[in-house]
């Protein structure tokens, strides 16, 4: 067991906790990574997914207070990877690249986002849950038209790791509303009525934005505004990744603009 991701998650019922991790000796074990999750209660654990296409997970638990809905954990899989025999990941995707599941914390039940995997649309391996609800968001990258959207969807069971082609699958492109969309970070509220993104990122310094989520499903980001010029260097390690507060009043996002690496804050959203 080693190579435990940073970030965990736990349930809204504060009951369990999910964390991935590399499950092999480097040795004489074939390599493999894992989701495990601990019952706070009981003391114990248990390996939900393994495999080695599991090597990026970025577990969520869904934010719902639904007794059933608590149990569901957003995944990421990165089909084509390429890691070598300690676990050490040297390409993150190939092919269609990466998918999007939601698994029920015991290992069953396991569906699929309606994102990706069509040769055109590619998920960035950014999402999350729309506050406390049971609709995902991600955002993409798609040939053609160029650009970096956002899309809502509903799980529907797995056909395949077919991505966007999963029967049942419900979409809804948020970005719509949006000329040239060019998202890739973003948060909602609690509520799932406000969404912040970063933007446009490059030599330019990036770009914070905020919007109100209407209806789920059907429409799309409505009033999208431009708040700021995070004016970053670019480059992973110093990506904005805003968020809001859990009541959408506050946005955060990161910023090395002074020269060093640090955290902003906004006001009165």
């Amino acid at each position: 067991l080693s190579r435990i991701y940073p970030l965990s998650t736990i349930s809204s019922d504060g009951q369990r906790i999910a964390m991935s991790c590399f499950l092999a000796d480097g040795e004489t074990q074939e390599p493999t990574y894992g989701l495990m999750v601990f019952d706070i209660d009981a003391g114990s654990v248990a390996l939900v997914l393994h495999g080695e296409s599991w090597c990026n997970i970025h577990p969520q638990y869904c934010r719902s207070k639904d007794a059933e809905a608590a149990h569901d954990i957003l995944v990421q899989e990165n089909h084509g990877n390429v890691h070598d025999r300690q676990g050490a990941v040297e390409k993150l995707t190939g092919g269609d690249g990466a998918e999007i599941h939601v698994i029920r914390d015991d290992g069953t039940n396991f569906r699929a986002m309606p994102w990706g995997r069509d040769g055109n649309e590619f998920c960035q391996g950014h999402q999350c849950w729309r506050g406390r609800s049971q609709w995902g968001i991600t955002s993409t990258g798609t040939k053609q038209p160029p650009e970096a959207q956002l899309i809502e969807g509903s799980a529907a069971p797995d056909a395949g790791h077919i991505g966007i082609n999963t029967p049942g699958g419900r979409r809804n492109d948020l970005s719509r509303s949006v000329e040239n969309p060019h998202f890739y970070h973003f948060g909602t509220d609690i509520a799932g009525t406000r969404i912040i993104s970063d933007a446009n990122l490059g030599p330019g310094g990036g770009e914070v934005w905020v919007a109100e989520l209407g209806e789920a499903g059907s429409e799309p980001l409505l009033n999208p505004r431009y708040l700021v010029n995070a004016q970053t260097t670019g480059g992973k390690g110093v990506h904005i990744h805003p968020f809001l507060s859990p009541d959408g009043t506050m946005g955060f996002f990161n910023s090395d603009e002074s020269g060093m690496l640090q955290a902003y804050m906004i006001r009165g959203l």
